[in-house]
């Protein structure tokens, strides 16, 4: 895979250490996903594009974050906004865990 050196990845590797929760979002076809599993080999990457993904966070949001708790790209995650309220109840129960989620879509995250 050729990845162009990006100004952003230091951006987004400085916040990681800051907060529990990063956004990226712009429009389809970017390079956000591409840019994501770059610089997060080790993160487990899901999509809510996969209607079994998705069908999973909107029936069962907690279920969902009980299976990916951490180290997790959600790509998409405008497609299931039923897991955002969980997700904040997930991070603010552990204040100190920083960059454990990182969100994409390309949509605004209404």
């Amino acid at each position: 895979m050729n990845v162009i050196n990006r100004q952003i990845f230091n951006a987004i590797r400085e916040c990681q250490s800051k907060y529990p929760i990063q956004a990226i979002t712009g429009p389809r076809q970017s390079g956000k996903t591409t840019l994501l599993r770059t610089l997060f080999p080790d993160y487990r990457y899901v999509s809510l594009e996969n209607p079994d993904n998705r069908d999973f966070a909107l029936k069962d949001p907690n279920g969902f974050l009980a299976e990916y708790h951490d180290q997790v790209i959600f790509d998409e995650v405008q497609q299931a906004p039923a897991i955002f309220s969980c997700l904040q109840t997930l991070v603010d129960s552990r204040p100190d865990r920083m960059g454990g989620f990182i969100l994409s879509g390309s949509q605004t995250f209404t």
